[in-house]
């Protein structure tokens, strides 16, 4: 009986609607960085993420890094001169953290922590039961990792 019952509900979900904005996925996520190398090292050589374009704004004095993630999402990557720092951890306004999916939360984490990258202990999400753990980019931005 309780099968039933999901189904319905599931089946009654629309994902189109006149009445709403239909989003289909995140194309980006836009991240300041305080040391452009030191951030475009620790996204390309320690994440892996891959360079899709690099652009220097002269009257600016602004770099736009455009790194491309797995699922086809990205994440750009800013330096202007003196940005001021995140006013509190973690729990600012704004973006808390950048959550990516693992295959192993614990091996990364492992590949992490040989990089010399702090990383927290791994926990299981009370909700779904998945494992993760939160690391920090150069600047503090937490950053977690989620087990597929």
């Amino acid at each position: 009986m309780a099968g039933r019952i999901i189904t319905v509900m599931f089946t009654r979900i629309k994902f189109k609607s006149e009445n709403v904005v239909n989003l289909e996925s995140i194309h980006h996520v836009a991240i300041i960085c305080s040391d452009y190398q030191r951030s475009k090292s620790f996204y390309t050589e320690i994440l892996g993420l891959k360079i899709l374009a690099e652009n220097y704004r002269e009257s600016r004095d602004s770099y736009k890094l455009d790194l491309a993630l797995p699922n086809g999402g990205q994440i750009e990557l800013f330096s202007f001169p003196e940005p001021p720092s995140r006013l509190s951890n973690p729990e600012a306004q704004g973006l808390r953290h950048l959550a990516f999916v693992v295959n192993s939360v614990e091996s990364t984490a492992n590949e992490l922590q040989s990089h010399g990258i702090d990383v927290e202990p791994i926990r299981v999400d009370e909700f779904t039961g998945k494992r993760f753990t939160f690391f920090k980019d150069p600047d503090g931005l937490p950053l977690e990792l989620y087990e597929k």
